[in-house]
């Protein structure tokens, strides 16, 4: 009789299981380290004071006060799991004013909350998208976005990072397949840390008949006069369809959203897989997202999102002057400005170099993320370094003094960092 391959074979022996098991015997392994306080800007983490540069609290507020409270007042009043969906027996009234207040927030028709962010974007792309369709997606857009794509079985048609002419060559090819076409594209990407151009992806969409989808995960509660995100800040939120964020970032607690026009908001309320067969976030969760959002929206909310964006152009420059390729500010338009986004990748190129660089920064003291290939292209290892608002002077300074320093010590031995200039998109070519 055959016997048949076991499906657990594809775990033994795969391509990065070599580099993993070295980077583990020589302590380099950036990932699954233990945090053992709040997500503050100094974070106690396996037994010492770190500088937490990997968080994406941007906006400081997971140990505020009013957002505490906001998860107490619901954990008290509701208990700590709801045990259903939704649908059935999983809707509290926080959920119908969060959802409420988001919409108002977003200037939009209604919204809709999920327990997650992935949620939020599988579960509306795999319910308006179906086979048929087609959807345009920039190549460095966030997973789950691909994840929803690949759910719905549409045509998927990626283009290259941030280049238009690749997405009007998308939408033209789109043209021809027959069903609706959907581009969906991150306001700003959560590696790379620059923002997508949305005026004129926005004017494209309009050109060939094609829905917009932003999602603002890392843009909602950073940019824009009230927080609202990218399409806040290019002033074009009424030309796109549908807008995402995440309650895991700035709203300091977990969870997702999608705002947009009723009818569609509706839908999927009563069709959306990942919406109807999942529990309803916890209580607390809920609360603290509630109150953080009507923080960004009271009067300390502006001096908030003015901080971050003053911390993160500190840091950015900060690194630059001290010789690192970090990404340029992203020009908002003619007689606007630039901006720096709370993302502030550091382009290191080799992944082993990587690993180094991140080990003797974290052992002075200072936490930031990496990312490697496939994460990355071959030749793109990164590290992501991120900022909140309630960072101060003196605590970047220390950190710019441990790049300085690590920066001198890795180069002696394993030769030059890519410098000031170098520094490319680290999203994946179509």
């Amino acid at each position: 009789m055959q016997t048949s391959t076991d499906v657990f074979a594809k775990v033994r022996g795969h391509e990065r299981a070599a580099i993993l098991a070295a980077a583990r015997e020589a302590d380099l392994l950036p990932y699954f380290h233990t945090l053992t306080s709040a997500a503050l800007p100094v974070v106690e983490m396996e037994g010492a004071e770190r500088i937490m540069l990997g968080s994406n609290n941007y906006l400081g507020l997971t140990d505020d006060p009013r957002v505490l409270q906001g998860a107490r007042d619901a954990l008290e009043t509701y208990g700590t799991g709801l045990t259903g969906s939704r649908l059935l027996n999983g809707t509290i009234p926080l959920h119908l004013e969060l959802e409420a207040e988001i919409a108002d927030w977003m200037g939009t028709e209604d919204a809709i909350v999920f327990t997650t962010g992935h949620q939020a974007n599988v579960g509306t792309l795999g319910t308006l998208l179906a086979p048929g369709d087609t959807v345009v997606a920039d190549s460095g857009d966030h997973a789950s976005i691909l994840d929803g794509c690949l759910l719905s079985r549409a045509k998927l048609r990626p283009f290259r990072h941030n280049r238009l002419d690749k997405l009007e060559k998308m939408l033209q090819r789109a043209q021809g397949d027959g069903g609706g076409v959907l581009v969906v594209v991150d306001g700003v990407f959560s590696m790379e840390g620059d923002i997508a151009p949305l005026r004129e992806i926005t004017a494209l969409c309009a050109r060939y008949g094609a829905r917009l989808m932003v999602d603002e995960a890392h843009g909602a509660g950073v940019l824009g006069a009230r927080g609202a995100g990218t399409a806040e800040l290019l002033g074009v939120e009424e030309r796109v369809d549908l807008r995402m964020g995440t309650f895991s970032k700035s709203l300091a607690s977990c969870g997702g959203f999608v705002a947009g026009p009723r009818e569609v908001v509706e839908y999927l309320r009563i069709s959306s897989r990942a919406f109807l067969f999942t529990a309803a976030a916890v209580p607390a969760a809920v609360g603290a997202a509630l109150a953080a959002l009507r923080v960004v929206r009271s009067a300390d909310g502006p001096p908030l999102l003015a901080a971050v964006l003053d911390n993160a152009r500190y840091l950015r420059d900060g690194l630059q002057e001290r010789g690192f390729a970090v990404v340029a500010p992203q020009p908002v338009g003619p007689g606007e400005g630039d901006v720096v986004t709370p993302i502030v990748p550091v382009l290191i190129g080799d992944d082993w170099k990587a690993g180094l660089v991140w080990k003797a920064l974290y052992d002075r003291g200072v936490f930031v993320n990496t990312a490697l290939h496939p994460a990355v292209p071959p030749g793109g290892a990164l590290l992501r370094t991120s900022v909140m608002a309630t960072h101060d002077r003196p605590t970047l300074d220390r950190a710019l003094d441990a790049f300085a320093a690590v920066k001198t010590a890795v180069e002696a031995e394993h030769g030059p960092l890519p410098g000031p200039g170098a520094h490319g998109s680290a999203a994946p070519a179509a």
